[in-house]
């Protein structure tokens, strides 16, 4: 009989990094626009904070490899957790844009380290055999305060409790306590690969994370654009939370179930489970709220797994030397999808209505099937 993974005291770190980094991160995620536009900032600019928080994000995702070659994982990782958490409290000194903003992008070095670093410990804290399932256990630590900090950030600052909301947001450096324990729990780091292993791991991780891009592309424009197309009563709420509690369910789920059945199969059908969705929410946007709520949580389900087994692939194909590496890919592509998707589908639905532009959306994912089967067969490992 096997021993529960979330039993073992590598994952329980790993399960309390991440829940503590990734409740800053959702603390502040729509709470500082807020914050900004009640210190004076214009509506219009209030995306700014998170575009910044974002932008440093990617840039320094993709350093992160050299770095824990360089520093080691421990080092890093503890560096990472502090440069979020400790910048947090100085919110509360001013609400002026420049601010937020200087200190977010400080924390935004910050949560790339954890990005990064937490998706490879995912990989290696559990058996080969069982990585899928850690994974997903991972993928869970993120989404449970996804669900509850992102609405208690926003309640805070709205009820005028911006000190209790900074401070909170310095839940990193709590974790900082953890990662001892973290790293002594995993398999050994690998040693520096041969020259040209680094690149050789970013080509190998790049099919799935052109597939995650273009998934989290779609979920950018739900959760962007829905609450706008409607914003009375509580269809927008409900709509939200439902994709929220699916995309966490799957995402969890799907882990075990690759360690079964492998990624051939199941990316491409949680691939057309997302389309699926997404074209039930555009024929519910014409008019129907029930199809809304079925649409959203049909494309929740195929966008957390996609989450999940699109990382199982990115490390399969690119093998134990290149974790790190397809693990700053996977996340870049993730930030990048999600941004691009906030941006770009709004300029869409300007000319062709919401409801067609999720249709589109969802033909552009059907179309990237055959992209989906091939990130997900095997790779030489590097």
């Amino acid at each position: 009989m096997r021993t529960a993974l979330w039993r073992g005291r590598g994952m329980q770190a790993l399960i309390g990094v991440t829940v503590l980094g990734f409740a800053s991160f959702c603390l502040t995620l729509a709470s500082l626009p807020v914050y900004a536009v009640t210190g004076g900032a214009a509506a219009s600019t209030a995306g700014v904070v998170t575009a910044v928080f974002l932008v440093v994000t990617v840039a320094v995702q993709a350093t992160i490899p050299a770095l824990t070659v360089r520093f080691g994982v421990g080092p890093v990782l503890v560096a990472g957790l502090v440069a979020m958490g400790l910048p947090a409290p100085f919110y509360v000194l001013d609400d002026g844009l420049a601010w937020i903003c200087a200190l977010s992008a400080v924390r935004g070095a910050g949560f790339a380290v954890l990005t990064v670093l937490g998706a490879t410990l995912a990989a290696r804290v559990a058996p080969p055999e069982r990585r899928g399932e850690s994974v997903g256990l991972y993928g869970l630590a993120i989404a449970i305060p996804n669900l509850a900090a992102v609405p208690a950030g926003v309640a805070l600052v709205l009820d005028g409790h911006v000190g209790w909301l900074s401070w909170l947001a310095a839940s990193p450096l709590l974790g900082a306590f953890l990662v001892p324990l973290l790293v002594r729990s995993v398999a050994p780091e690998p040693g520096p690969g041969p020259a040209g292993s680094g690149r050789a791991a970013v080509r190998a991780a790049l099919a799935p994370s052109a597939v995650l891009l273009l998934v989290t592309m779609a979920g950018g424009g739900v959760v962007t654009f829905l609450p706008i197309e409607r914003p009375d009563g509580v269809l927008a709420t409900v709509a939200l939370m439902v994709f929220g509690i699916t995309g966490a369910i799957t995402r969890w789920r799907a882990g075990a179930l690759s360690d079964r059945l492998g990624t051939r199969l199941l990316l491409p059908l949680a691939l057309v489970v997302a389309a699926v969705g997404l074209v039930a929410t555009g024929i519910g946007l014409s008019g129907d709220d029930v199809w809304v709520l079925v649409g959203v949580a049909v494309f929740g389900a195929g966008y957390g797994a996609t989450q999940n087994l699109t990382l199982v692939a990115a490390f399969a194909r690119a093998g134990e030397g290149g974790t790190t590496t397809a693990s700053a890919m996977w996340n870049a592509s993730f930030d990048t999808g999600t941004a691009f998707g906030a941006l770009a589908l709004g300029f869409v639905a300007a000319g062709i209505g919401l409801d067609w532009t999720y249709v589109v959306v969802a033909a552009l994912l059907a179309a990237a099937l055959p992209l989906a089967s091939a990130a997900a067969r095997a790779a030489v490992r590097v």
